[in-house]
């Protein structure tokens, strides 16, 4: 067969013509590739990617490897999503422990990271002991206090997990949780402890246990591997690199999440942790106006913006769902909201667990402000504004008829009235 490219000056010209009737039919032949006339293949841009169900194109750069990458774009279901590899550890030779904050139930984005230099330790120790001409392996183990929601401890590289639900951990229990890991230190020596240097428990649980072990623990730690570690000093504005001490808490970003395999996430046997009479005793939250609680603090929020109309039903939505209130620059610039209530780069950075973005389209300002909101949740006329693109979870329809139903829908689950909107009485079949 002949090496000679033989070129079809015709179709060429067709192909760089949008104009020409056959246009479409040649650049759908030869699949978005036109070879130019010094007889190299050339890729046409606008053949690239696809179109979204918002109507946006839509470019996987992973090519379909990646976790749900285009799946949502072309229709897939998730049973065709690449399945990752399984991360099988049969007899672990050491531990390195993490006591991840579970806000909610949940893994947070903290933790995670968290997990993430676990594994990065893992590996290290891994490499120095092949070098050696010896075989090890080691396991990362969460040690999880209380209620556990999260259901991909698997996927955020867990192997093993040791779950402590007696109800005296739940809540504010730092003697209780002490004791437990202090056994737990002493059942399985682990390499290291590693907790998130968060207000969420994580760099109060650490700072108790190296009290309690009698070691210097590294804080604000940000870069870590098993020699140095390098630590954030005097309001971050200093490094302090020092070495690598068994107690570590970690800033956020201190290393990369798993998402390339799968973990087994396996329950390690702490019968034997028996925690004895404690001093504190949690006894609940305590009720509070949302609105006292300052914006920067806040875990959820109500944020209106330009397409409310109704602010009266805005305020009595916001009431019903224990929110705190929050508003786009718009509505703070037309006099609907007091300026502390703005959310955004020129008002207050939030960082809720929960932001309900009402009416608003998502100005860049704005995004900056929410983004380090755990979940998004927009109401819009609007498909295809940015604040639906940043969202978990979208409903698209007028936020007065939207914010009408959820009402009812809070008030029917605290037993005041049923979804239909009856009133009803304490000890009725929808009120139990």
């Amino acid at each position: 067969m002949s090496d000679i490219i033989r070129r079809d000056p015709r179709t060429e010209w067709i192909a760089r013509n949008r104009l020409h009737p056959l246009h479409e039919s040649v650049i759908n032949t030869n699949a978005g590739e036109v070879r130019g006339p010094t007889g190299l293949l050339r890729k046409n841009p606008h053949k690239v990617g696809f179109i979204g169900p918002n109507g946006i194109k839509r470019i996987d750069r992973l090519k379909g490897n990646g976790q749900g990458a285009g799946a949502v774009g072309r229709g897939k279901s998730s049973a065709n999503e690449p399945v990752l590899a399984l991360h099988q550890i049969e007899t672990p030779d050491f531990y390195i422990m993490v006591a991840p904050d579970l806000v909610g139930g949940r893994l947070t984005s903290h933790d995670k990271d968290v997990l993430g230099l676990a594994h990065k330790l893992c590996r290290t120790y891994e490499a120095d002991e092949r070098d050696q001409g010896r075989s090890s392996q080691g396991a990362v183990v969460a040690v999880c206090f209380g209620e556990m929601k999260e259901e991909s401890l698997d996927l955020a590289g867990v192997d093993r997990l040791i779950h402590l639900q007696n109800d005296v951990f739940e809540g504010f229990a730092p003697e209780a949780r002490l004791e437990a890991v202090a056994q737990i230190e002493q059942m399985y020596q682990p390499k290291h402890w590693l907790f998130p240097d968060s207000i969420h428990g994580g760099a109060d649980l650490g700072s108790r246990l190296s009290a309690r072990l009698g070691e210097r623990p590294a804080v604000q730690a940000w870069q870590v591997d098993t020699q140095n570690t390098v630590c954030r000093g005097a309001s971050s504005s200093i490094d302090i690199t020092r070495v690598t001490p068994r107690i570590l808490l970690l800033l956020e970003e201190c290393g990369d999440a798993i998402d390339e395999t799968r973990h087994e996430a396996k329950a390690l046997d702490v019968d034997a942790v028996e925690v004895s009479a404690v001093n504190i005793v949690d006894h609940g939250l305590m009720d509070v106006d949302p609105n006292a609680i300052p914006l920067a603090e806040a875990e959820f929020i109500l944020s209106a913006g330009n397409g409310i109309h109704n602010w009266e039903q805005f305020h009595d939505a916001a009431k019903a769902l224990g929110a705190t209130e929050g508003a786009s620059r718009v509505a703070v610039d037309d006099g609907y909201m007091p300026r502390f209530r703005q959310v955004g780069a020129t008002g207050t950075w939030v960082t809720a667990r929960v932001y309900v973005a009402v009416g608003i389209s998502g100005a860049i300002q704005h995004m900056q402000g929410i983004g380090q909101c755990d979940k998004v949740v927009a109401i819009n006329t609007d498909s295809g504004c940015d604040m639906v693109k940043r969202a978990a979870l979208s409903v698209i329809g007028d936020s007065e008829e939207i914010l009408e139903e959820l009402v009812k829908i809070v008030h029917a689950h605290k037993g005041q009235v049923s979804p239909e909107g009856e009133t009803l009485e304490k000890g009725s079949e929808h009120a139990a």
